[in-house]
């Protein structure tokens, strides 16, 4: 059985850790973050309940590549964040679809495709050393349904 331990000393940089330390590896990493919005919209050309207005819960999960820094850092979650908050979530949340999105008719495949762009391009804006690539981007429609857009399609006619 393992107990809580309190920490006998707490490691230090440039003391207990060298700053040259801190980067493991030079490998090709992936790290994810998902979000949920709330949004409105109607599908045309569709016959079924989903011409109509309806709102899903939407869940859209990122899966970024890189190579990490000379922290060990690939990209801060917290720069992923700001990210979808300022380039991406204005868009959809609490949103009606059909107005806020380039003309398009909003079904999970297009708009996957839509937020693939969009984060890519703010991360092609950043400077990262790390070469961070977006690798694929998950939107789920519903808690079962979900579409996808991978890096090596998104170059594919």
């Amino acid at each position: 059985m393992y107990g809580f331990r309190i920490v006998d000393k707490l490691q230090k940089i440039d003391v207990d850790i060298k700053r040259d330390q801190l980067k493991y590896h030079n490998k090709r990493v992936l790290v994810s973050k998902e979000f949920t919005f709330d949004s409105a919209h109607h599908l045309h050309d569709y016959e079924g309940k989903c011409k109509n207005l309806h709102g899903h819960t939407y869940k859209v999960i990122f899966g970024i590549s890189g190579f990490v820094d000379d922290r060990g850092l690939l990209i801060d979650f917290g720069d992923i964040k700001e990210i979808w908050k300022n380039d991406i979530e204005i868009y959809l949340d609490h949103r009606y679809l059909n107005e806020t999105l380039p003309p398009m008719n909003t079904t999970a495949e297009n708009m996957v495709v839509w937020i693939y762009e969009k984060m890519q391009e703010s991360l092609d804006r950043q400077e990262n050393e790390g070469d961070a690539r977006v690798e694929f981007v998950r939107l789920y429609e519903t808690p079962t349904s979900y579409a996808e857009a991978r890096r090596e399609w998104m170059s594919v006619e």
